[in-house]
């Protein structure tokens, strides 16, 4: 890169006028900046308080930046003034795997920690909760700073973060969500959002019987939509359940719950069995097929502790939701 531009960058980044700094580096073909310039340019970007685009430009070098701690540092702090704090709090963790003690790190952090804790009413941390049944015991606990990505059922890529992930939602969004959606969500869902608001599992994969699904021995989502309308898969989003039902024709029984690879195909909460306010079925639904629906699961539990990774092994969520 031209040392005398990066002077000019520093200088400009000194004296805060960073129109300049954007200015400059916009002028310069994408496909000819670099990662020191696309992250010169994400700075700025947050400077000026264009939080998204500043992510977008982070994200751009995710790949370039996953072993540098600045890297992380930036995109956190970016992500923590969009109030995206659950993002913000992986960049965090990770800047400060990779280079632990600095004081700027711990403080945003600790940040964090405290508004997730007011995030969350005392109804959620003091209400019992259902404890379910797999293979091995799931205890669904509503605590403050437990997070499930650290079992491994989530695949939080910073680009599936980006897009998918949103913070946990309080009882008032869910509910706000809920009455949106005309139904009520199921109680292990909403505690599963409380820990990692939607998201992209490694866990994929949902055996079907073959006779009831044209052959296929499993069927395959993309993703689990989060609780709230912030991000375009979300369950209220741009893209979210009731566009997919409006736009794609899909049946008026309940909510979409996971988009899949084919455009095509989603899994649904079918609440024609239960009524709007009772314990859903998990069903898969075939536009393709004259919108062909495949019941899956009695409930949202069954569906989530029955998903399994490529080779058939069961996500093992113990301890996590």
């Amino acid at each position: 890169m031209d040392d005398e531009l990066l002077e000019r960058l520093e200088a400009w980044h000194e004296q805060d006028e960073y129109e300049e700094i954007v200015d400059a580096i916009t002028q310069i073909p994408e496909e000819e900046r670099d990662y020191v310039l696309v992250n010169h340019l994400g700075r700025a970007l947050s400077n000026m308080e264009r939080y998204q685009e500043a992510v977008e430009q982070f994200l751009s070098v995710a790949e370039e930046g996953e072993n540098d701690p600045l890297w992380h540092y930036r995109i956190g702090l970016a992500y923590y003034y969009l109030e995206q704090y659950e993002n913000a709090r992986v960049a965090f963790e990770t800047s400060d795997r990779l280079e632990p003690g600095d004081e700027d790190t711990q403080e945003f952090l600790e940040w964090i920690r405290n508004k997730t804790t007011e995030e969350l009413t005392e109804e959620s941390v003091e209400e019992p909760v259902d404890t379910v049944h797999s293979v091995t015991e799931i205890t669904i606990e509503p605590v403050p700073g437990i997070h499930p990505e650290s079992t491994g059922f989530w695949n939080d890529s910073p680009a599936y973060i980006d897009q998918y992930v949103l913070s946990p939602p309080t009882d008032e969004q869910i509910e706000a969500v809920e009455e949106q959606l005309v139904f009520k969500l199921p109680t292990f869902y909403t505690n599963m959002m409380k820990l990692h608001n939607g998201g992209v599992p490694h866990y994929r994969y949902f055996p079907v019987s073959q006779a009831e699904n044209d052959g296929k021995i499993h069927i395959e989502i993309s993703n689990i939509l989060g609780v709230g309308r912030e991000k375009a898969h979300s369950l209220c989003g741009s893209a979210g359940s009731r566009v997919m039902i409006e736009q794609g024709g899909y049946p008026e029984i309940g909510v979409v719950l996971c988009e899949c690879p084919s455009d095509s195909e989603v899994v649904m909460l079918d609440y024609r069995e239960s009524g709007n306010a009772g314990e859903p079925e998990v069903v898969h639904v075939n536009k393709a097929e004259g919108y062909k629906i495949t019941w899956l699961a009695p409930d949202v539990a069954t569906f989530i502790q029955g998903l399994v990774n490529e080779d058939n092994q069961p996500a093992n969520l113990e301890g996590s939701l």
